[in-house]
């Protein structure tokens, strides 16, 4: 087993991740960070173009930014916390140059606000190394441990190459794991299973908003290549030929679901500006490899799409931020980017590309730093004694072996991946999917294990179990429709409900709302 101590360790090298790791390292700590991929490749923004919310520092313009921006968010989101994000990103993006090589506007202006992903993080890598950062490629985080007064004391986990174990001990942690997708075959988010969440629950932690996770991104039939600016212009047809009425996008993918529980769907984007055509190879550059290699024009020609959840990766459901320096309800532990609630600055609908990637900048820098000061003022304590607190997929409760991870993920895939599950949400359908998530629960929490380096997918199972019965339970626990939640059985907004929903607890999942109101009475799910 490998033994190290940091005095901040970051389980995560994606977008908010490396952000963390500069501003820890910058902050003066020696930092550690874990990747289950490889740094600088790993997870959704590699495969992206990510625009940041970026709006000038003029009062006016700023207030006018975050009012647009209120009204959608359904009155979950706080002004204070939108602001503190477009200020931090006013002044971050800069900082790259040296770093990464921005594009300049007809007039020779430096756009800060898109960046191309997979140079935007190799960039985030770079400079991470440079601050002073250790990165340890493919080591992926298993479990956290615990002090015996409930603070964190690091990680354990393994090296994907051997199998072998490690352990970090550190003053304070980051999880910057990510959201979870449900291996729903989203461009990018392969990793992206919740991992950091089921580490953080263990611990004790309590998790917000995840009844807001019902996002989805169109993609030809059988591909992941899930980039949709061209969708803007779409029209849809079945099987007969016959145009579908959707609306125009990008807001009309419950239309899109709707139509695909009916059968096939065709989608022509004949519609398509020639000017869009042809900027379409810079701003999208995969867009069209799916396409070449089928030899389909996708200008001329209909072709076959369909629906790609993105789960809590696009929604704004994660770990509930308990202070200004995203600290969550266990000492010493920090989340950052999707592994947190996004509530905060986009309340009850996805905050997309922009306002996603600034809070990943933002939440990352945030943590990192303190992480930092946690660090400094209470040390190491690496000498103290600490234990892992890793459960299921882990150290099975009964009898093990038995299940197979893969089979696992499939049954928790068909609670919260179906459109007629996701989207259109009802008591009947939640409670059966909530009976079923609670047996597999328990089946995985008794049962399943593996060995080596097996024990990464069999822990990823467990995350994605735990996440559906968590999105499952917080969607019966909202008895309304607000922003992306939507319940066929309550179509209307109750303003008793104008609060944030947490839920909590592995053997038993209670949801309660956060602020006092007339909702906060504790609902439950009979498990």
């Amino acid at each position: 087993m490998t033994s190290l101590t940091a005095d901040v360790l970051v389980i995560g090298g994606g977008l908010a991740g490396s952000w963390a790791a500069v501003a820890a390292a910058r902050a003066g700590a020696a930092v550690i960070l874990v990747e289950k991929g490889y740094c600088g490749t790993s997870g959704v923004t590699a495969t992206a173009g990510p625009g940041h919310w970026w709006v000038p520092p003029d009062p006016d313009l700023r207030r006018a930014a975050i009012d647009r921006k209120l009204t959608p968010a359904a009155g979950l989101a706080d002004p204070d916390w939108m602001a503190r994000i477009l200020d931090l990103t006013w002044t971050s993006l800069p900082t790259l140059e040296g770093h990464y090589r921005f594009s300049v506007d007809e007039a020779g202006r430096k756009q800060y606000r898109a960046l191309r992903g997979p140079e935007y993080l190799r960039a985030m890598r770079r400079l991470a190394l440079e601050a002073g950062a250790t990165i340890l490629d493919h080591h992926p985080a298993l479990e956290l441990l615990q002090h015996g007064d409930g603070s964190i004391a690091g990680a354990r986990g393994l090296v994907r190459a051997t199998g072998e174990d490690w352990t970090i001990r550190a003053g304070a942690t980051v999880l910057a794991t990510g959201g979870a997708g449900f291996r729903s075959h989203l461009l990018g988010a392969a990793n992206n299973t919740g991992d950091g969440h089921l580490m953080a629950a263990e611990a004790g932690a309590s998790i917000s908003g995840m009844e807001f996770s019902t996002a989805h991104c169109i993609a030809p039939a059988r591909t992941t290549m899930t980039r949709s600016m061209s969708y803007a212009f779409a029209r849809y047809f079945d099987t007969d030929g016959c145009e579908v009425p959707i609306p125009p996008g990008p807001d009309n993918n419950r239309e899109i679901a709707a139509a695909l529980l009916k059968g096939p769907l065709f989608c022509s984007l004949e519609r398509v500006p020639e000017d869009v055509r042809r900027l379409l190879p810079q701003i999208q550059p995969n867009f069209g490899l799916t396409f070449a290699r089928e030899g389909v024009d996708p200008f001329t020609e209909r072709f076959e799409v369909t629906l790609r959840g993105e789960g809590t990766i696009r929604g704004s459901g994660g770990l509930r931020i308990a202070d200004a320096d995203c600290g969550t309800d266990v000492p010493g532990l920090f989340a950052a980017g999707d592994t947190a609630t996004r509530e905060l600055v986009a309340g009850a609908v996805s905050g997309g590309g922009a306002i996603n990637s600034s809070w990943a900048l933002s939440s990352g820098q945030w943590a990192g730093r303190a992480a930092a000061e946690r660090a400094r003022r209470a040390g190491r304590r690496d000498a103290e004694l600490a234990r892992p607190i890793g459960q299921a997929g882990l150290r099975p409760l009964a009898r093990p072996g038995g299940l197979d991870p893969r089979e696992v993920e499939r049954a928790a895939q068909a609670e919260v991946l179906p459109f007629d599950k996701i989207y259109f949400r009802q008591a009947r359908t939640l409670a059966a999917s909530a009976d079923r998530l609670e047996t597999l629960w328990r089946d995985t929490a008794d049962h399943l294990v593996a060995m080596g380096s097996d024990r990464l997918r069999a822990r990823e199972a467990a995350a994605l179990v735990a996440t559906a019965r968590w999105v499952t339970h917080a969607a019966a626990g909202r008895t309304e429709s607000r922003g992306m939640h939507y319940r066929t059985d309550l179509t209307g907004r109750d303003d008793r409900f104008a609060a944030r929903q947490l839920v909590e607890g592995l053997d038993r999942v209670v949801t309660r709302y956060e602020r006092p109101a007339a909702a906060t009475a504790r609902l439950e799910i009979a498990s």
